[in-house]
């Protein structure tokens, strides 16, 4: 039985180096058949940051890229393990370039049956768009974030905050990897979007809903990169649009909350 059967899940995934960058330092993993999502993006101006991303999309590959249903607290588990592993593996990679640290921010969508677990580290996100309405399931690991919690500054302030690119946490950062890991119980017409900062640092939370409300993942990734692009795209941007289709509703109606 497959791991995610009780629902029917569509997705898409692109990224892009962006007009500044000359390597993508980002990588996807797009595997609706598992129920299995992930962006890596690799730490910018650190060394070999594509290699970071690349090493952590494909271990996340190797462990969730399975057929059978082992249940979403073994697949959490095992992610958790294999992430931790990577990152002692960036950490002897840095030790033997001689370099400070080589990492990446991630993020991980994992459905099982009717549930969901996320995990994460970094600033790349997961939002959750549901009737409607867009919300933002992860926090950042930043230093903004920190100020913000602590009511120091406003989110206004933070998004043209000097230290705005400074991550507390990432794969590879670190001799102790800090994941946080949130569930989610899906309904029919969930609308999951992961992405990387090159997004969000270009495009508001309003306009990502605005794309994300016409139901359709492929469209929705695509101007979802354009307009980043539109907007300068001084950084690496990917997407991945995930959509859930509840197979025990007998009868699916469509809607465009946006009409």
């Amino acid at each position: 039985m497959n791991a995610c059967a009780q629902f029917r899940w569509v997705s898409a995934a692109l990224s892009h180096p962006g007009h500044v960058r000359s390597v993508n330092e980002d990588a996807c993993l797009d595997l609706p058949e598992h129920g299995a999502w992930s962006i890596a993006d690799g730490m910018g101006g650190h060394a070999v940051g594509d290699f970071a991303s690349q090493l952590t999309i494909e271990a996340l590959d190797h462990v969730l890229g399975q057929t059978g249903d082992t249940g979403l607290a073994l697949r959490m588990r095992e992610t958790r393990a294999r992430l931790v592993s990577v990152n002692a593996q960036l950490q002897m990679e840095a030790a033997r370039r001689q370099v400070r640290r080589i990492g990446c921010t991630v993020v991980v969508l994992i459905a099982s049956e009717r549930t969901c677990g996320i995990l994460w580290a970094g600033d790349s996100r997961l939002y959750l768009y549901r009737q409607g309405l867009l919300r933002q399931l992860t926090h950042d690991h930043s230093q903004v974030e920190e100020l913000m919690a602590r009511g120091q500054l406003t989110p206004e302030q933070a998004h043209r905050h000097p230290a705005k690119h400074m991550i507390t946490r990432a794969v590879g950062a670190t001799g102790t990897l800090d994941l946080d890991e949130e569930r989610i119980d899906p309904i029919d017409g969930d609308i999951f979007l992961l992405c990387s900062d090159g997004l969000t640092n270009e495009v508001s939370n309003e306009e990502i809903g605005a794309q994300l409300a016409a139901g359709d993942c492929r469209l929705a990734a695509e101007r979802l990169i354009d307009m980043a692009l539109q907007r300068g795209g001084r950084d690496n941007t990917s997407v991945v649009v995930v959509e859930a289709h509840d197979l025990a509703c007998a009868d699916r109606t469509q809607i465009n909350p946006a009409l």
